[in-house]
């Protein structure tokens, strides 16, 4: 199949994210097959692969991560995996930065970018931009890391009752910048994140012209029946157990508060510490994944209109076809 098309008059004008209208996403739930999937697919077109995974773009914990295998990142030329420190911090505004200047370069020589990953956040960055949010207050940030968990809790229900129903209460970091946010503007975090960017003029959601609902930019949404799912999920974990990721994460240095979150990470550090058997490791770290997979299923589903392929029902060769063909009617030249 010959590369795609990119000399297109859309490519010209110049709405907010531009780079998104350059670019073909296959979003999706862990374990879906995303990587395998989207690197046959950027074989047949010519494409390169962006990877919008939050945890993947760390160098180190392969296993955990679950990377794509070299036999996978040999079929295209991949971006942003393993590209950055584990010490190092990373979010939204700094993915959507360097995905973008990725996607451009890969524009910049007639390539089709392919954002690939499911890590909802960092995919909403790109195809809505950010509301502007205080930068990091150090000193403030070192103060609310000395409160525990339930006290940052208990602080952001008196300030951001909203936030405190919606946010994971057991992530530290999110909770500390929820309340730091309401600490250094003296209002709501909720109120804030709630003012995304509007969605590229001429990519609207349904409704009448220049509605504001949800983007619809080129992509795919792609997922499983869920008890296939959440078996290929319990079979990946035990897997990287398998192929040693015990050691890996016995090796692994200090990591930031971002690379922290990884699932599994903290199961595994208390399997070290002799606090858990490996039996009650690989059970909750397979609790813990399924139940990042149900939050992503419902984050594409409610903040997307991506197509839905649901791959329970086609072989791996049919979904290939079938995601190219709409990525060659997706970039094909347009006659107005």
């Amino acid at each position: 199949m010959p590369d795609v098309d990119l000399s297109l008059r859309r490519f010209t004008e110049t709405p907010y994210n531009l780079f998104v209208l350059r670019a073909f996403f296959i979003v999706g739930p862990t374990a879906a097959g995303k990587s395998e999937l989207a690197a046959d697919v950027a074989r047949e077109m010519g494409a390169e692969i962006v990877s919008a995974d939050a945890f993947q773009i760390y160098h180190g914990l392969d296993l955990l991560t679950a990377k794509p295998d070299a036999a996978t990142l040999a079929k295209a030329r991949h971006h942003l995996i393993g590209t950055m420190p584990l010490h190092e911090e990373m979010n939204a505004e700094k993915f959507r930065h360097t995905a973008s200047c990725v996607i451009n370069e890969i524009h910049s020589r007639e390539k089709l970018a392919m954002v690939v990953g499911g890590s909802g956040l960092y995919i909403k960055a790109l195809t809505h931009g950010l509301s502007s949010l205080p930068a990091a207050d150090l000193k403030l940030r070192a103060k609310l890391n000395a409160l525990s968990i339930d006290e940052l809790r208990s602080q952001l229900a008196d300030l951001d009752p909203k936030t405190a129903r919606k946010i994971d209460i057991k992530n530290r970091r999110r909770l500390a910048r929820a309340l730091e946010i309401c600490l250094t503007t003296g209002r709501r975090a909720s109120a804030q994140r709630t003012r995304w960017n509007a969605p590229i003029a001429g990519v609207v959601g349904p409704g009448q012209p220049g509605s504001k609902t949800l983007a619809t930019t080129n992509g795919v949404f792609v997922f499983r029946d869920r008890d296939e799912l959440y078996a290929r999920i319990n079979q990946r974990v035990e897997g990287i157990f398998e192929n040693g990721v015990i050691e890996e994460v016995r090796a692994a240095g200090a990591v930031s508060s971002t690379a922290s979150q990884m699932i599994g990470l903290r199961e595994l550090r208390e399997l070290l510490a002799g606090k858990i058997s490996i039996l009650q490791c690989v059970a909750a770290i397979q609790h813990a994944t399924r139940r990042y997979a149900k939050r992503q299923l419902t984050w594409f589903r409610r903040q997307t209109n991506f197509e839905p392929l649901n791959l329970s029902l086609l072989s791996h060769n049919k979904a290939v076809k079938w995601i190219s063909q709409r990525t060659l009617r997706s970039f094909a030249p347009r006659d107005d």
